[in-house]
């Protein structure tokens, strides 16, 4: 009986040390300028709660992306190769918990269309948001129609469409850039290496268009029209247009924070004030101490003694996942809140199972203790299967989701019946098996249930 307490002792301690951590995280405190006359600055723990565009205000874009010069069965890695060079653009500017996906839609009957949905948490100057996209170029190889030889005039009486034609090799199979000059001329300029499909790819248009222009084209611009001289397998090409050597180096910077394999359009913006957010929270906070007022008291009034274990199991339980949410991190939204409060009704759920198998091994006239142990070990196999349902159920809302709104659903009470296992059969076993009742009519009322 000394260990089972001692046990209790423990868990209760390491739950007030994780307690206290989640409690000093989310402390916002005063650190010295930079300077000793400067005004202190505000300093947020890195293991504060990670909150989504919903709850922490922000910028919420729409990009429409033309994808009329990409083939239909390249359309998907077109995107995805988009929505990585975005997420890497916006990553740059050090904003917390970007959301970066590809949306299909259209309206009916106008066919398909690929959007991409930008999320900025905190960001709430549109202006500032559309600048860290807007400035990523879009890099195209292009190749003449004709052989060289045109006149200026033939030139500037067609359209770029007329004179060049797409070889399908962009930024998407970009590697890096870098910064050379000319070892004749001095000049500045720009070179840049392929990825292993983009190095085939500029192999297979040197080798096949020898004597041919093969135009660079920056934001559909023409920036240098070279003529191919020989076949260049090594996936390496020079990009020289009479650079400035600060022009050379925000050309290299660009292209190496991603140059966008087809051009997008900004069709919508949406600014979610911080005030907003706060309300959110708030409201959020409000209803999950609700359901855990709520809660403890039909469990004491309904089940007692036992009851009153089961919502210290459950403060416990709340303190774990608090704590899960900081570690992992999760970016918690609306959503997320909503699926941890109804985690909450999981977690009881277990101890109601255990509380009832009790009683009715009290009914057959067992002991306290023994209907204690008989009580954990006969519920479980119920708390098993219907949690591992609800895992089930949440890892495939997880992974099928097309929304982050499902996904962060799924995660927070994937995660949540996972601890609720965890603090029914570990917390709630050893509070309970830390009491010591002899075996009387008090005793018996304090662990039956109901109103009789």
């Amino acid at each position: 009986m000394a260990k089972r307490r001692i046990s209790a002792l423990i868990l209760i301690a390491v739950a007030a040390v994780v307690g206290y951590f989640v409690y000093q995280t989310e402390l916002v405190k005063m650190v010295p300028g930079e300077t000793a006359s400067s005004t202190p600055v505000a300093s947020v723990s890195n293991y504060a709660f990670k909150l989504g565009l919903d709850l922490n205000g922000g910028t919420h874009l729409v990009y429409r992306a033309d994808t009329s010069k990409v083939l239909e069965s390249d359309i998907n890695s077109a995107m995805t190769a988009l929505r990585d060079v975005i997420e890497r653009r916006v990553n740059m500017f050090g904003v917390s918990e970007p959301l970066v996906q590809v949306e299909e839609g259209g309206v009916l009957g106008s066919g398909r269309e690929e959007r991409l949905i930008v999320e900025l948490p905190g960001v709430t100057d549109v202006k500032d948001a559309v600048a860290m996209i807007g400035q990523t170029p879009l890099l195209e190889f292009k190749l003449a129609n004709e052989f060289p030889g045109l006149s200026e005039e033939e030139l500037q009486q067609k359209t770029i469409d007329e004179v060049f034609s797409p070889t399908g090799l962009t930024g998407q199979y970009l590697k890096r850039a870098t910064l050379t000059f000319d070892p004749n001329t001095g000049e500045p300029q720009v070179t840049i290496d392929f990825n292993s499909e983009g190095k085939k790819m500029f192999g297979d248009i040197t080798r096949d268009n020898i004597g041919r222009v093969v135009a660079i084209f920056l934001d559909g611009v023409p920036i240098s029209t070279p003529v191919i001289r020989e076949v260049i397998l090594e996936g390496t090409a020079q990009i020289s247009g009479n650079f400035k050597i600060d022009e050379a180096r925000t050309l290299v910077r660009n292209l190496n924070y991603g140059a966008l394999p087809m051009p997008i359009s900004l069709v919508s913006t949406e600014t979610i004030g911080p005030s907003l957010g706060t309300a959110a929270v708030n409201a959020g906070l409000k209803a999950g101490l609700w359901s855990f007022v709520i809660i403890a008291i039909f469990l004491i009034v309904w089940y007692r003694l036992p009851g009153l274990l089961a919502s210290i199991a459950l403060l416990i339980y709340v303190i774990l996942n608090l704590a899960i949410f900081k570690l992992i991190p999760v970016t918690l939204t609306a959503a997320g809140i909503a699926g941890f409060v109804l985690s909450l009704g999981m977690a009881v759920d277990a101890n109601i199972l255990i509380f009832e198998r009790m009683k009715e091994e009290l009914k057959m006239g067992r002991t306290l203790e023994d209907a204690m142990k008989e009580g954990f070990a006969r519920a479980w196999l119920s708390i098993r299967d219907s949690n591992l349902s609800s895992i089930i159920t949440a890892t495939i809302l997880y992974f099928f989701a097309t929304t982050n709104i499902i996904k962060g659903f799924a995660l927070v009470f994937g995660i949540g019946v996972l601890t609720s296992m965890f603090t029914a059969i570990t917390a709630s076993r050893t509070l309970l098996l830390a009491m010591r009742l002899k075996d009387s009519k008090l005793s018996r009322f304090l662990f039956t249930s109901g109103i009789r």
